[in-house]
């Protein structure tokens, strides 16, 4: 097997940087878009065997150093009790909402190898089928919440952040069952056979540093401590994370997600190198001329400085439409360049 993902997880050396995208799987490739013209989002997530040959698709079609297993963050929520839809325009609608304390006491309990063991199948599955690491992952707690109350994508959080205002007990409550849900699920992943987990604190940035220290550190700690025990590799990603990401690596991981708005070696530094890190190319970028592309991925492998530890990705997942040439010339650059570079 590849593991050159694995090692610079753990920061040992390679002898080129490892190179995966996050939504790897998605809209930007036609068999993905084929498939799903004729299956809903929730259908190919919970049939394993679309699942996984989503998940091989652009493994048989570009270079990548690691694979993730074709699912939605939002999976957890519906054996949680919420009305979940992925409404075309639109994206996810929860119908229920969580509103008040009512609402979070008739959580449920889930046990993930009953209400989402087709993740576990789909993940046994494409095991059998790769010869790079499967990462398996979940979505954070506060970026989960915010679905919840929310009801979908927003842009202010205004529910979430009132109740995490005006009610803090309830909100604690619902982080802790959140918590709880995404150990147990991120545990039976691992079971499974997922080698890495990867978890997706996507809308964090929404946060400021007291708010994020007072409503989020402590469930995350929580968390990523326990995750800790189970013996694989957790990436510890979010966006809009410059000024939260010192408490980010005190809450735990042992590899820091970075978007493209830091500087990676300026954000390294600030991490302390003594734990890994992962991106930082701007999604945009890969609709931009190949020579543009060869200067960024040239900075950005020249800011990690040879320092074991550095995995290449994008600084969020990558758009529809993105020309499949250019990802496949990242890749190549990537492994090409830092090779070059680790040789010197």
């Amino acid at each position: 097997m590849n593991d050159r993902f694995l090692k610079a997880c753990r920061r040992q050396p390679v002898d080129y940087t490892p190179v995966w995208f996050m939504r790897q799987a998605g809209r930007y490739m036609k068999a993905f878009r084929d498939i799903r013209a004729k299956h809903s989002l929730l259908t190919v997530c919970k049939t394993p065997e679309l699942a996984c040959e989503v998940t091989l698709q652009p493994i048989n079609r570009f270079d990548f150093d690691a694979s993730i297993i074709f699912a939605d963050i939002l999976l957890p929520l519906e054996p949680m009790g919420l009305n979940l839809e992925f409404v075309k325009g639109e994206g996810p609608c929860i119908y229920n909402p969580i509103r008040s304390e009512k609402d979070v006491d008739a959580l449920k309990p889930v046990i993930p190898e009953e209400s989402l063991g087709y993740v576990m199948e789909a993940i046994k599955l494409v095991r059998a089928e790769l010869n790079v690491p499967l990462i398996g992952f979940a979505g954070a707690p506060f970026t989960l919440a915010s679905y919840m109350i929310e009801g979908g994508s927003s842009r202010n959080y205004i529910d979430t952040k009132k109740m995490m205002y005006g009610a803090p007990d309830v909100w604690d409550r619902l982080m802790a069952k959140l918590t709880r849900v995404l150990a147990d699920y991120l545990s039976a992943q691992v079971h499974a056979g997922a080698q890495a987990l990867q978890i997706f604190d996507s809308w964090i940035g929404a946060l400021s540093p007291g708010d994020y220290r007072l409503y989020v550190f402590p469930h995350m700690k929580r968390l990523l401590s326990e995750l800790h025990t189970f013996g694989v590799p957790v990436i510890h990603f979010g966006t809009g994370t410059a000024t939260l990401l010192q408490m980010q690596k005190e809450a735990g991981g042992d590899v820091i997600g970075l978007d493209w708005r830091v500087n990676l070696d300026e954000a390294w530094a600030l991490l302390g190198h003594d734990v890994a890190v992962q991106g930082n190319l701007d999604p945009v970028t890969l609709f931009g001329p190949v020579s543009e592309l060869e200067k960024r991925v040239e900075d950005i492998v020249a800011r990690a400085g040879n320092r074991p530890g550095h995995i290449f990705n994008l600084g969020h997942g990558i758009l529809p439409e993105t020309p499949l040439e250019h990802v496949e010339a990242v890749v190549q650059m990537v492994h090409e360049k830092s090779a070059k570079m680790l040789s010197a």
